[in-house]
């Protein structure tokens, strides 16, 4: 109710005063549940909701935007291995495909924690996943890169295993892209996300012969 009157009315009472003092502020919220479905159970005020909901901004999981996962890997492992005075140097490919393979059901705070864990746990000036990734089984097995080394990948090494990985889903359910065991729910994104990504790296059915 305090909040409500604060985006109504502008005002608000400090705790322990009586005194009306002016707000002229812009609130931000995030949520991962399903407001509108709880304002019809009435577990969510509808006045609040309605009030929040001015201009709704939806943000994909980390499942459906994987080209972000290197980068995000990155900047962490950057910034914890600075924090703790660790040397570590860029995260090498093999690192790189076991991340993107993976579903990251806590999407980036899940991430940034395996990150953290798997600097923790791992000697000085290398990165180990082994204990710091969940034990839950990735969407598709790594793509193993020919050449181990922890030089920084360009698009181009991206692309090229971010392909391999579709290429795999695709063969591992017969080409098929939507329903239930089709290729994008395999590697948890939408459908029209696989599509456009398909079409971005020009993937193509082979013609039967």
């Amino acid at each position: 109710v305090k909040l409500l009157r604060v985006l109504q009315e502008g005002e608000f009472e400090p705790v322990g005063s009586s005194v009306t003092r002016k707000a002229n502020v812009r609130l931000i919220a995030a949520t991962n549940r399903d407001l509108l479905k709880l304002v019809k159970i009435g577990d969510f005020r509808e006045d609040l909701y309605y009030r929040l909901n001015v201009f709704p901004l939806h943000l994909p999981p980390l499942r459906e935007r994987r080209e972000d996962i290197p980068l995000l890997a990155q900047a962490f492992a950057r910034d914890f291995s600075g924090r703790m005075g660790r040397t570590l140097g860029a995260l090498g490919p093999e690192i790189l495909s076991r991340l993107s393979a993976y579903s990251w059901p806590g999407n980036v705070r899940e991430l940034e924690n395996v990150i953290e864990r798997a600097i923790i746990t791992s000697p000085n000036g290398g990165l180990n996943l082994d204990r710091a990734l969940p034990d839950a089984e990735p969407l598709l097995q790594p793509v193993q890169s020919e050449v181990m080394t922890d030089r920084v990948l360009n698009i181009e090494e991206m692309n090229r295993l971010e392909k391999e990985n579709l290429l795999r889903a695709l063969e591992r359910t017969d080409w098929k892209v939507s329903g239930p065991k089709g290729a994008a729910a395999l590697l948890g994104m939408k459908p029209t996300t696989l599509a456009s990504r398909l079409k971005a790296l020009q993937i193509t059915r082979p013609v039967a012969h």
